[in-house]
């Protein structure tokens, strides 16, 4: 029996199988959970085609964040078909062109906003659309992919900034939902090479220096399995008072120094 025998989980931002809420999909069925899956616009074909190559072919449900409609309504779809919701995977993020690798200066408001609003508003977006079916849960979990925004990294500009918001509105989330029983926690991954991943300018930057200086090794092609184990584990009953959290899969690149 695995650790999320019987739980329902609903998993955004699966795009390709190489995407890390791929890998979280893949690891929660093998441990039992039923898994539902999310994808929009041009992406939804993506998201259906890579869906079949998971162990179960799950449901795929259009969610478009900027949509006010779409959450509620897949709530809704949720709550007639499964009766709940065990855990809800935030791996949702997008910033403009003029947001990534050329420095803070050359985006624009409307460029900006646009990032916060998909990048970091959409976790409390969907936070108040699930709560209602998290918290029939003994144990509702909220987890999100994160990058650490403790410092400033080559490239990644406004979308640190973004992280850095995401980082501070779980902290607000975990202690509004808390009383619901609801836990809010992150899971800040070292550099994997996805599809997302590759639209960063200087990631190949990250690539060379992390292996060296995380201590216990980083592989970016295969250590997304290490991420997708630490969600699982937070969706499982075996963390039930951490709230709040950013727990770093990362090798301890983020714990040392030069």
């Amino acid at each position: 029996m695995g650790i999320l025998e019987g739980k329902k989980l609903l998993i955004t931002g699966v795009l390709t199988d190489d995407s890390l809420a791929f890998g979280v999909a893949k690891t929660a069925q093998l441990e039992g959970a039923t898994v539902v899956l999310t994808g929009f616009g041009r992406g939804l074909s993506l998201t259906q085609r890579s869906s079949r190559k998971l162990p179960v072919a799950p449901e795929v449900l259009e969610l478009d964040v900027q949509n006010p409609e779409h959450a509620p309504k897949v709530a809704k779809i949720i709550e007639d078909q499964l009766g709940g919701l065990d855990g809800l995977l935030h791996a949702i993020g997008f910033a403009p062109a003029a947001c990534l690798g050329g420095g803070m200066m050359p985006a624009t408001w409307g460029e900006v906003s646009t990032m916060f609003e998909i990048s970091t508003y959409s976790l409390k977006s969907l936070a108040e659309a699930f709560a209602p079916l998290l918290e029939r849960s003994e144990i509702g979990s909220i987890v999100g992919l994160d990058f650490d925004a403790t410092m400033a990294w080559p490239g990644y500009d406004w979308m640190g900034v973004a992280k850095a918001g995401l980082e501070s509105l779980t902290r607000y989330l975990a202690r509004d939902l808390g009383p619901q029983g609801i836990r809010v926690n992150l899971v800040a991954a070292g550099p994997i090479r996805t599809m997302a991943a590759k639209s960063i300018p200087g990631f190949a930057a990250f690539e060379e220096i992390w292996g060296e200086r995380s201590p216990l090794g980083w592989n970016v092609t295969t250590d997304g399995d290490a991420v997708a184990r630490a969600c699982v584990a937070l969706f499982s009953d075996w963390f039930p008072r951490t709230t709040g959290e950013i727990i770093h899969v990362d090798g301890g690149f983020h714990a040392v120094g030069a």
